[in-house]
């Protein structure tokens, strides 16, 4: 092993600035602390150095070694529960919930991109021992560098979430009342019994529609979690007029039985229509709501999409 001794801290070293550049802070807000920053990059390292030493310790005839490995990398798989169970106890506290559709989409991300950088760093070790012979050190070093970028592009592409921009059209509607009930165009949201609070609505909030493109888009949009998922980024992004004891001012999305369209109602701090807009065009598709009718005779008949 003391002959793939640069080699192994070469590509560990590498796998680790690859799950630092995939490791970022944005809209989802997590994770947003030093303590989050050093715990995944640590888990990181772990994964990078699982991949690096696995093809080594197979040259080196060392099974037992790589028995260990495989036992390792299966203790990633807490990484899911972990992060499930962190992010599940911080949404007690939020104003406006992830949901735990959202949660567990986060956690599994977590989770897969620490695979990822076992296998990337099982391909940069591989192209490492490929060059170890007949190579000078700075061409080996040149060559895991741009290989490491390559990978790091493959990966920011696969990766990429789909968008709510791809499935509906989004548009400003019209907040009214009729009587005590609250609408966003012709999609009822509740009713409003205090004077106070249908005044805030009319001065303060907007609403918007969003109709999909597709039956499997209608399917996707009707799920609670994604929803869900709508209103939290939209109160993150824009801010949220509401507080613990005003239950009346949480953001709403409503969905109309017969088109399949969504209504969203909110009070956002902000009162900017086209970045409220843009916040939703923004909200990533949740893997666990995605659904295609379409591809069944069954559910092509659906009547509760209108195109």
């Amino acid at each position: 092993m003391k002959t793939y001794f640069f080699s192994i801290v070469l590509t560990t070293s590498l796998g680790g600035i690859l799950r630092l550049l995939i490791l970022r802070s944005d809209y989802r807000q997590y994770p947003t602390y030093p303590h989050g920053y050093i715990s995944h990059l640590s888990l990181g390292f772990i994964a990078a150095a699982l991949g690096a030493v696995a093809l080594p310790a197979l040259l080196a005839e060392e099974f037992v070694a790589v028995t260990f490995l495989a036992m390792a990398a299966q203790q990633f798989r807490e990484i899911r529960n972990t992060e499930r169970e962190t992010l599940a106890s911080l949404d007690t506290n939020e104003l406006v919930p992830r949901g735990q559709h959202y949660i567990e989409g986060i956690a599994r991300d977590f989770e897969a991109r620490n695979f990822l950088i076992i296998a990337s760093t099982l391909v940069l070790s591989a192209l490492d021992l490929a060059l170890l012979r007949g190579y000078g050190l700075l061409f080996r070093v040149t060559g895991l560098v741009a290989a490491t970028l390559l990978i790091y592009f493959i990966i920011r592409n696969i990766a990429k979430d789909k968008r709510l921009e791809h499935l509906a059209d989004i548009r400003q509607g019209e907040v009214h009342f009729e009587g005590p009930n609250v609408f966003v165009d012709d999609i009822h949201f509740m009713n409003l019994g205090l004077e106070e609070a249908r005044e805030e609505y009319l001065n303060r909030a907007l609403g918007l529609v969003l109709v999909p493109k597709t039956i499997d888009a209608a399917a996707t949009l009707a799920n609670i979690g994604q929803r869900q998922a709508i209103v939290h980024i939209c109160a993150k992004l824009l801010g949220i007029y509401k507080d613990v004891d005003t239950p009346e001012f949480t953001p709403l999305v409503r969905r109309q039985i017969k088109s399949g369209k969504l209504g969203l109602l909110i009070i956002p701090a902000t009162r900017d229509p086209q970045a409220l807009i843009a916040a939703v065009k923004r909200v990533p598709v949740l893997e666990g709501s995605v659904s295609k009718p379409s591809k069944s005779h069954a559910g092509r008949e659906r009547d509760d999409y209108q195109d």
